[in-house]
């Protein structure tokens, strides 16, 4: 397993170093990336009938924009307020209903339709303007590991064994994107909705150095690794950092000083953390320049026995099978 990073992983992280480096506070960093990262599904795919949604360029306006958040993070940390995030998905909306709001676009953000009372009939993750119209957008930030033949998306599996990014698709495009044609949206509703679609951003893991092409996934998406803990000692020499969880959308950079482990290390550490709680970890392969620690690669570990459990519940029925 060593040399895990073939020239499109290392270029990912590498790419978005050049581009982004000098953006260093991690919120703005995380911004950036939400940004300017590559579509995790393809909008053209014939798999999703025109219902996925895609950023336009990150232009220079935006660039400057972001420098401005680097130098002086105050709108932006308002904008988060003083709460600690402990969902990424409901941290990533919030850095894009501030792009949004900046954009002059957001019309409402996390919408509750209600049928009465007491029956929650969906949320509206965005409503952004379009001319005397509005757009429904569905923002999702995922992660998931090949566990499988690659020609089916029930394949991408989520660290947590809870879902696949089949499971998930089919809830945004069978359900929510089909939010404002419900009666009970209608009066919440003063104008009308031009179309509904996803915007997905994320990683996907694979077991192998190779990355297979499939349907559906966009070609340029950022990926990594995953590996059993078992097979940590074939991972590449170097350091690396553990990822916590709100630090899961841009490459890392952080300061030296940051607690890193050696390959022998992280095994330990990991080996004595999945004996109390046996959840995959992210770990970011770092290299230290300028003193900063600037991630290289990335990958999963997961348990021994993770796949196992994987066709567990697939048996079960807990998982598509």
């Amino acid at each position: 397993m060593q040399n895990r990073a073939d020239t499109r992983e290392a270029t990912l992280q590498a790419g978005f170093e050049r581009k982004w480096g000098h953006l260093t506070r991690p919120h703005v960093r995380a911004l950036a990336w939400l940004l300017d990262a590559p579509d995790l599904l393809d909008p053209a795919g014939a798999e999703w009938g025109g219902r996925i949604a895609t950023l336009d360029p990150t232009t220079r306006a935006d660039a400057d924009w972001l420098a401005a958040l680097q130098r002086d993070p105050a709108p932006l940390d308002m904008a988060l307020g003083a709460r600690v995030y402990s969902r990424l998905g409901l941290y990533a909306e919030k850095l894009m209903a501030f792009y949004f709001t900046r954009r002059g676009t957001l019309f409402a953000h996390g919408l509750q339709v209600r049928a009465n009372k007491n029956d929650t009939v969906g949320e509206f993750d965005f409503l952004l303007r379009s001319g005397d119209a509005l757009l429904h957008w569905e923002f999702a930030t995922k992660f998931y590991l090949l566990e499988g033949a690659p020609d089916r998306l029930d394949s991408l599996v989520g660290p947590n064994l809870a879902d696949t990014l089949g499971l998930k698709m089919r809830k945004i495009l069978d359900k929510q994107l089909a939010l404002a044609r419900h009666p009970a949206a209608q009066s919440l509703l003063p104008r009308a909705v031009l179309g509904a679609q996803a915007l997905v951003k994320g990683w996907l893991f694979y077991p192998e150095a190779t990355v297979p092409a499939m349907a559906g996934i966009s070609a340029a998406h950022n990926h990594g690794f995953w590996c059993p803990l078992e097979r940590l000692g074939e991972l590449d020499d170097g350091a690396y950092v553990i990822l916590p969880k709100l630090l899961w959308l841009a490459p890392l950079k952080v300061a030296v000083g940051t607690q890193s482990f050696e390959r022998a290390a992280l095994s330990a550490f990991l080996t004595a953390q999945f004996a109390v709680t046996p959840a995959p970890v992210l770990v970011a392969a770092v290299r230290e320049e300028n003193g900063w620690l600037i991630e290289r690669q990335r990958g999963f570990i997961v348990p021994d026995d993770w796949r196992a459990q994987a066709a567990a519940r697939r048996l079960s029925g807990l998982l598509p099978a």
